[in-house]
């Protein structure tokens, strides 16, 4: 029997917990589904999520971005660069990987973001 998944959620344990939150929430202007004073959750999508929590407040530590990629496919990546670096976030350029045009950036923790979408 295959596993019948109906909800995703990627819970990064985070030091840097408040700049980390306000990262996913101004710069990458994602909605909160759920906060409380240790744990906010961000919608990204209908069924998938993203959650940042303060690893002081949790029984998990941080792993200070080391060994994580999370990846986003995105509708237009030049425009959504162009968005990226107007809000001061170092991207790097779009580069073509796996026939895929891709950039790169970290969150305040660390953690690697790949934007990626269909190659141009």
């Amino acid at each position: 029997m295959r596993l019948s998944i109906e909800r995703t959620n990627i819970v990064l344990y985070c030091r840097r917990w408040q700049e980390t939150v306000e990262f996913y929430r101004s710069v990458l202007d994602l909605r909160i589904e759920f906060a409380n004073d240790w744990f906010v959750e961000f919608e990204l999508s209908s069924t998938s999520f993203l959650s940042v929590a303060d690893a002081a407040r949790s029984t998990i530590d941080a792993v200070d971005g080391q060994g994580i990629t999370i990846t986003l496919k995105v509708a237009d990546l030049a425009a959504t660069r162009d968005t990226l670096l107007e809000r001061g976030v170092d991207v790097t350029p779009v580069q073509r990987r796996w026939g895929s045009d891709v950039a790169y950036l970290h969150d305040p923790e660390g953690h690697r973001l790949e934007l990626w979408s269909d190659a141009s």
